[in-house]
C-alpha cells in the first residue's frame, strides 16, 4: 500500500512540476533515472519497498532455520576487538588453509590464521595487496564472483589455482560487499564440504523483504544449510536494524557455520551478545533481534 501511495505521489508531483513555467526545459526524467539507485535503496531507511513486499512470515521461517545454536566446541574470537574480528568454533586443528576474499585495512583474522599454520589466500581488485605481510599470506588481485574472466574469479577456480588437488579441510571468511549470494550460489556441492568452517558477512539483509531478492538470498541460505549449521550471527552496527510488519532484521550481519560433520550435541544458544562479540563502530550498539534466535 505504501508502495502505491507513495508512485502515484511522486507522478503526481511530475506532472504538476512538467506545466510550471520556471521548470519548462528541466528534464525531469533524466533527474528521475539518475535517482533511481537512490529510490531502490529506500528499504535501508524506509518500512516499504519499490518492489513486491515479501510475506515476512517467510522471512520468518528464513531466520528460523538459521538460529544459531551451541554443540561441543566453544567459540573463539580471531582477530582484533572490532571489525575484521570473528567468532568461530574451536575446531581449528588440521585446517589446511583459509580462504578470505574482500581485503581491507585490516588482517588480524587472516594472521590469526597464518600463525595457527594454516596457509592464507587473500583476494581482492580493489587493492594491491593485504595491509600487512606474513610467509604464509597469498594474494591475487581479483574479485570473487559468480564466473571467472577479467578481474572475476569464481571461488571453485580460486581454490584449484592456489592448492593441489586435495580433500583436505578449509575455512572461508567472505566479506565482499554483496557479491558474498552469487558466489557461494555459484560454489560446487564438493568445494562447499571442504569448508570445515564459513564465516560470511551478509549485507543488504533488509532486502530480504523484497521479493524478487528473496528468492535468491533464500537459496543462498539454503544452500549453506544443506552442509553446514549456524553457530553463531553478530549484526554489524554500522546500520540498524529494520523493523517492517512486526519483524525485525538486522541490515548487516555476521554468520558463522559449521560443517554438520562436526556438529554434536547441539543445542539452540541463547546468549546474544556472546561475551567475545565486539562492535563493528563506535556507533550505537546493535542487538541482534530475537527473531534471529531462539530462546528455547
Amino acid at each position: 500500500m505504501w508502495t502505491r501511495f507513495i508512485s502515484w505521489l511522486v507522478k503526481l508531483l511530475l506532472r504538476i512540476l512538467a506545466h510550471a513555467k520556471p521548470l519548462g526545459g528541466v528534464d525531469l526524467a533524466g533527474i528521475l533515472s539518475d535517482n533511481t539507485e537512490t529510490l531502490l535503496n529506500l528499504p535501508g531507511r524506509l518500512p516499504f519497498f519499490a518492489t513486491r513486499i515479501t510475506d515476512p512470515d517467510r522471512v520468518r521461517a528464513l531466520f528460523q532455520k538459521l538460529h544459531p545454536v551451541t554443540c561441543s566446541r566453544e567459540l573463539i574470537r580471531l582477530g582484533p576487538d572490532g571489525d575484521g574480528g570473528y567468532l568461530v568454533p574451536n575446531d581449528l586443528d588440521g585446517i589446511e588453509a583459509c580462504f578470505s576474499p574482500g581485503v581491507n585495512t585490516i588482517s588480524g583474522f587472516e594472521r590469526d590464521c597464518a600463525d595457527m599454520g594454516m596457509k592464507v589466500f587473500m583476494a581482492d581488485a580493489s587493492v594491491n595487496g593485504p595491509p600487512e605481510q606474513h610467509p604464509a599470506f597469498s594474494f591475487i588481485k581479483k574479485f570473487i564472483g559468480a564466473t571467472s574472466g577479467g578481474d572475476f574469479i569464481t571461488l571453485s577456480d580460486w581454490v584449484s589455482e592456489s592448492l593441489p588437488p586435495s580433500h583436505s579441510d578449509l575455512l572461508l571468511q567472505i566479506d565482499i560487499e554483496g557479491c558474498e549470494y552469487e558466489s557461494l550460489l555459484s560454489t560446487p556441492g564438493a568445494l562447499m564440504q571442504r569448508f570445515r568452517i564459513i564465516v560470511v558477512e551478509f549485507h543488504y539483509l533488509d532486502h530480504l523483504f523484497s521479493a524478487p531478492l528473496f528468492a535468491i538470498y533464500s537459496k543462498v541460505f539454503d544452500r549453506l544449510l544443506d552442509t553446514h549449521t549456524c553457530v553463531h550471527i553478530h549484526p554489524n552496527n554500522v546500520c540498524p536494524s529494520l523493523m517492517v510488519k512486526g519483524l525485525e532484521v538486522p541490515q548487516m550481519a555476521e554468520f558463522t557455520f559449521l560443517r554438520n560433520d562436526r556438529v554434536v550435541n547441539l543445542a539452540f544458544a541463547t546468549e546474544f551478545p556472546h561475551p567475545l562479540d565486539r562492535d563493528n563502530t563506535n556507533k550505537v550498539s546493535v542487538r541482534l533481534p530475537a527473531s534471529c534466535y531462539s530462546a528455547r
